[in-house]
């Protein structure tokens, strides 16, 4: 779950509790390049006065306040009243109110395993066929969506059982224009051309990458999201699907390709310090070395919570900005991601209005026009997005031919936040080749079932 564990870049702190006035939503109806259109129709098609309607999901703290800014629209257009309860501990919850007959209408989940293993056992609805079709349709790279959110159920029929929404963007490298701007150097569109950089910054006698991988019981987890990059440029989605199931094993020589691609750029003089710095630097730290002339490295991997550590009073998009991890040329552009997603898990009608409300424009815009929060929707205004640089963001995700969730988040806990983390640190260091290291962590995934 380290997507969550680092959520997100700063936002804004303007939210709405339940059941507001028209005076007291956060952004005034009819007001703003939002999508009002879409609220008014929704609102002409479901009345749900005097209906109530429970959430739970892992949003606390500033993100509680936002979702339920969101949420005041849905009351607003159609009378009901809704009542969101954010938990740290969400996973064990759910799991302990569905066995109990006590969960909520709706639950909001951070991982798919987790809502895979509830589908299977009949604790969560289906959602409409129209859904699905509608995820198709209307977000980009949408079968993948699709796919994301489709299970099993209790009959092993497929269906999709939940509504994707709210995505945090993995595929990005972080570097300073300023310092770009006084060495020459421009940003590569190609995979082909960042390797080509990377060269080129190291025989100009400085360093091209900051890499961390400390975080620690979780050491070794960014080394993960490298190689799971990696495999959406060396293998095919329906590899990749394969590999977080273990139905490609580990050690498949795809997969020790895509580890050998991420050892390319631990090459002598291409990170900060060497491999063994790299493995122990602590992860909250590294980008930090992006700072200051001359800077100890020009580029870092990390997906949107990074601000998050950039020295205090770091602006995005002028001290510091990001380009997305390129694909090789001529091929598909994949983004490798995290996200939520909101699923049934006690059924009514007004619940089903709930899923429809996320399908407008509007669900996604009014956090949006606050931070934090991505969408893959093709249909919200841009013009939503307080900053160039998060509309940026966002371009990725619109852009992108196929998306897959984190892989180690959907694998089993003892590899994915287990041998994987270990494992990438032994290689990281040099003190094994790719070919040792997937061999490794397939062994441990076959004593899984022993």
């Amino acid at each position: 779950m380290k997507h969550l564990l680092y959520a997100g870049t700063a936002t804004l702190a303007l939210a709405a509790g339940p059941a507001l006035a028209q005076s007291d939503l956060v952004f005034p109806k009819g007001e703003g390049p939002f999508n009002w259109s879409s609220l008014e129709e929704f609102a002409a098609d479901h009345d749900f006065s005097g209906e109530s309607i429970s959430i739970t999901g892992p949003w606390t703290g500033n993100d509680a306040e936002l979702v339920e800014s969101v949420i005041a629209y849905f009351e607003d257009a159609t009378g009901a009243s809704v009542n969101y309860s954010g938990s740290d501990s969400f996973e064990q919850d759910i799991v302990i109110s569905t066995e109990a007959n006590s969960a909520p209408n709706i639950a909001v989940f951070p991982q798919p395993g987790l809502l895979a293993d509830l589908a299977e056992r009949g604790s969560v609805e289906p959602l409409d066929a129209e859904v699905s079709e509608w995820v198709v349709e209307n977000y980009a790279a949408g079968e993948s969506w699709a796919d994301l959110a489709t299970f099993e159920g209790p009959d092993g029929n497929p269906a999709l059982y939940a509504f994707p929404y709210k995505v945090d963007v993995k595929s990005l490298v972080w570097y300073v224009p300023e310092q770009f701007e006084e060495a020459g150097y421009e940003v590569p569109e190609t995979l082909e051309e960042l390797k080509e950089l990377t060269a080129t910054i190291a025989e100009d006698g400085t360093t091209p990458w900051c890499i961390g991988l400390g975080s620690g019981a979780a050491t070794g987890w960014p080394a993960t999201d490298w190689v799971e990059d990696m495999m959406l440029r060396v293998a095919t989605p329906e590899q990749y699907d394969q590999w977080v199931t273990n139905e490609l094993p580990f050690n498949d020589p795809v997969v020790v390709e895509a580890i050998e691609e991420y050892g390319w750029f631990l090459q002598d003089g291409y990170v900060n310090g060497g491999r063994d710095a790299a493995a122990t630097t602590d992860f909250r730290d590294s980008p930090t070395n992006l700072f200051g002339f001359p800077p100890e490295c020009y580029m870092h991997k990390a997906a949107t919570f990074i601000p998050t550590f950039f020295p205090d009073g770091t602006v995005v998009g002028e001290d510091v900005d990001f380009f997305y991890f390129p694909a090789s040329e001529g091929g598909d552009r994949p983004v490798l991601g995290g996200g939520t997603m909101f699923a049934i898990t006690s059924d009514s009608e007004a619940t089903r209005g709930f899923i429809d409300f996320l399908q407008t424009p509007l669900a996604h815009e009014i956090w949006a026009a606050q931070g934090g929060l991505l969408t893959p929707h093709t249909g919200i205004n841009p013009e939503v997005f307080a900053t160039d640089s998060t509309r940026a963001l966002n371009e990725i995700l619109l852009d992108a031919d196929i998306f897959r969730f984190d892989g180690s988040d959907l694998m089993p806990g003892e590899i994915g936040a287990g041998a994987f983390w270990t494992q990438m640190v032994e290689f990281t260091t040099g003190a094994q080749d790719a070919q040792a290291t997937a061999d490794t962590i397939q062994d441990r995934w076959e004593a899984l079932s022993d």
